[in-house]
């Protein structure tokens, strides 16, 4: 019985049309026809946190390396984007982006080097003071916020080569632009040496040393890959979506949500952390629609969103028990169901 052909098995092709008509999809028919809400609630912060998930996929899925610092790193992507198109109004937007994911690389290989004496729970508990400290700064030094007394700071313009994006279209728009650029960087990384020296770090770090991997320079380029990557989903969020933030709004339990999306999504697997994104964004909404409909009368909207995270977090446990390899894992089995011939499927 010949071998069933999988999604990394298609012809060149056919590979590049259903890219193109997917690119197609998402760059003309969404924002044409797609409602205002659809891109401001759903599709943007679907976005954002898919690019921070790529990016803590990257550190834990593929390095091994466990972080529950991850919104802490939202936080400086925000803030430095937010200062530095402040102080330094001249230079463009992209620019401002890209620093921001710089500086947050740099913090993140800061906090990254605890991995080359701790592993598993103890490199996650150290990944908490990142947690604590950035947050911490943000409140204790109104420098950041611009003297705002609150911390709060507010979204500048999205504007590239004169073009603005201020409509929720524009936004959606412009977060996807991002997005994929980042995630096929990301994936040439992954392609190169570099990303074998992640996979060898994290099957086996004595082998992978035995071997001639750079232990050193592995682990903190994972770390600032990933926190740069981190770093500018944050400004997505901050920006393009709320548009408004406070430091409140990337605390622990936001590391986790991103921590819930790769887990759910599938590790190592940068399709999985757009399924888990996808996952963790539509399901709630859902739930929130079908909660107020069927029980609005007889609960209020506290304990219905209270329930809503119960029935989250219960399903997220069942789900997990069922499929530990995640979404991913569904996604390619019932891909591999379609793609069998049927003279196979009927065998």
């Amino acid at each position: 019985m010949s071998a069933v052909p999988s999604t990394a098995q298609l012809s060149p092709g056919a590979g590049a049309l259903a890219i193109a008509v997917g690119a197609a999809i998402a760059f003309g028919a969404v924002p044409l026809l797609g409602s205002d809400y659809l891109m401001d609630a759903v599709l943007t912060p679907f976005l954002a946190l898919a690019l921070a998930a790529v990016g803590l996929n990257l550190l834990t899925g593929y390095a091994g390396q466990v972080s529950l610092g991850s919104a802490a790193f939202l936080a400086v992507g925000a803030y430095a984007t937010y200062n530095l198109h402040l102080r330094l109004p001249q230079l463009p937007l992209l620019v401002d982006l890209v620093l921001a994911g710089l500086i947050a690389a740099a913090i993140g290989i800061v906090f990254g080097l605890p991995s080359l004496r701790l592993r598993g729970i103890y490199l996650a508990v150290s990944t908490l003071a990142a947690q604590f400290f950035v947050q911490w700064s943000l409140t204790k030094f109104g420098w950041f916020s611009n003297d705002n007394p609150s911390g709060v700071i507010d979204a500048p313009v999205l504007s590239v080569a004169g073009f603005t994006f201020t409509s929720p279209a524009g936004r959606y728009v412009f977060s996807l632009s991002v997005v994929v650029v980042a995630t096929l960087l990301t994936l040439r990384l992954l392609r190169a040496q570099s990303g074998r020296n992640f996979i060898a770090v994290r099957d086996h770090e004595l082998a992978a040393r035995v071997i001639g991997v750079p232990l050193l320079r592995t682990k903190l380029l994972a770390f600032g890959v990933s926190s740069f990557l981190i770093g500018i989903a944050g400004a997505l969020w901050a920006f393009a979506y709320l548009r408004t933030v406070e430091p409140a709004g990337f605390n622990l339990d936001r590391s986790f949500q991103i921590l819930f999306i790769i887990i759910i999504g599938g590790l190592a697997s940068l399709r999985g952390a757009f399924l888990g994104a996808a996952f963790i964004v539509v399901f709630p909404l859902i739930l929130s629609r079908a909660g107020a409909a069927l029980l609005g009368g007889v609960f209020d909207s506290g304990v219905l969103e209270m329930s809503q995270r119960i029935v989250v977090g219960v399903l997220i446990i069942a789900f997990l028990i069922a499929e530990p390899r995640g979404l991913i894992a569904l996604w390619d089995r019932l891909w591999r169901a379609i793609a069998r011939p049927p003279a196979i499927r009927n065998t």
